[in-house]
């Protein structure tokens, strides 16, 4: 049986856990200098279309994910459904990596958004990060296609309700999964 994760709503206490986390050599590879990424987190704290989570297993915080209004957020997406939702997460504690807790709660996650109602569910991983793109499959999000955002090209990966498999063939006429 899965573990079963707990979404904590971050609140201001937990500011200098995620400055700590921001650090962490595997959160900076993927998320940049912390020095410029603390205050888009924690500025971001009271924004309504943007809902920040620490991630505990247990009573044990381990990672962080945002979950926000697409409508708000990476327009460069292209066209999804109203409400769809887009997650950035990361695992903070460096001893949690590599043990499948990204995939789990990751699902976990989304399947509650979907299970609300949101029709869509999406995420932006830097097509180099292949940690990131398996633990996205494994949670059920499909491959779509390479898109331009500001931080470079990133890989748009998508989860519906019906979503049964991991992964699918690029679709047609798209540019090319890297």
């Amino acid at each position: 049986m899965a573990p079963a994760y707990a979404f904590h709503p971050m609140a201001r206490e937990h500011l200098p856990m995620i400055r700590r986390w921001l650090k962490a050599p595997e959160v900076v590879r993927w998320w940049g200098d912390p020095d410029e990424q603390y205050p888009l987190v924690s500025g971001d704290l009271d924004h309504p279309d943007l809902d920040q989570f620490i991630v505990a297993l247990g009573e044990q915080p381990l990672g962080y994910i945002q979950c926000y209004a697409l409508s708000t957020w990476n327009q460069g997406f292209g066209t999804h459904p109203p409400r769809t939702r887009g997650i950035d997460p990361f695992i903070g504690v460096s001893d949690m990596i590599g043990c499948g807790h990204g995939s789990g709660f990751i699902r976990q996650f989304v399947e509650r958004l979907l299970r609300s109602g949101i029709p869509r569910v999406v995420t932006d991983p830097d097509p180099h990060n292949g940690r990131a793109i398996r633990a996205y499959a494994k949670a059920g999000f499909q491959k779509e296609r390479m898109v331009d955002t500001p931080e470079g090209p990133a890989l748009l990966m998508v989860r519906d309700p019906f979503t049964r498999q991991a992964t699918i063939p690029p679709a047609v006429g798209r540019r090319p999964i890297v």
